[in-house]
């Protein structure tokens, strides 16, 4: 479960290289989705990545980003984090399994380096017997700007 950084320049590229193995068009508007995704700050929601889209490309559709993100979702090129509201995000510049700090209060999501999570991962395989595939481990709190309010 190791994964090296790639840089986002490298993440688009294999982003688009995914899409084109599916024989799909990289329209104006799916290279822009897949340039958002691959910088993937702060973890946008698809409505937050319209409206980026939407500010180059104004005739965009909500659906067209929906479909899209869907896409790459299926295709393994991005990380949806599921929440019970619904508000899902999408992390498409790290694309795996990894840890997140999520603030309750703004919402803020930040990933944590923790070199000690392969250790644990192996761990819990021992311990259990099971063939670890995918975790989600999410620690959730008061970010910095939010505790000094």
């Amino acid at each position: 479960m190791s994964h090296d950084p790639l840089t986002n320049a490298q993440r688009l590229e294999r982003m688009l290289d995914s899409l084109k193995e599916q024989g799909l068009r990289i329209t104006p508007q799916r290279l822009e989705i897949l340039r958002i995704l691959s910088e993937s700050v702060g973890h946008p929601s698809v409505e937050d990545i319209h409206a980026k889209v939407r500010a180059k490309f104004p005739t965009t559709s909500l659906a067209t980003t929906y479909k899209t993100v869907a896409l790459l979702k299926d295709l393994d090129e991005v990380l949806e984090l599921g929440f019970a509201d619904g508000s899902n995000r999408y992390d498409g510049n790290k694309p795996y399994p990894h840890p997140h700090v999520i603030c309750t209060v703004c919402r803020k999501i930040m990933d944590p380096d923790l070199s000690m999570l392969r250790d644990m991962t192996e761990e819990v395989a021992r311990e259990t017997g099971f063939r670890i595939t995918t975790h989600r481990l999410d620690f959730f709190g008061l970010c910095p700007d939010c505790q000094k309010k």
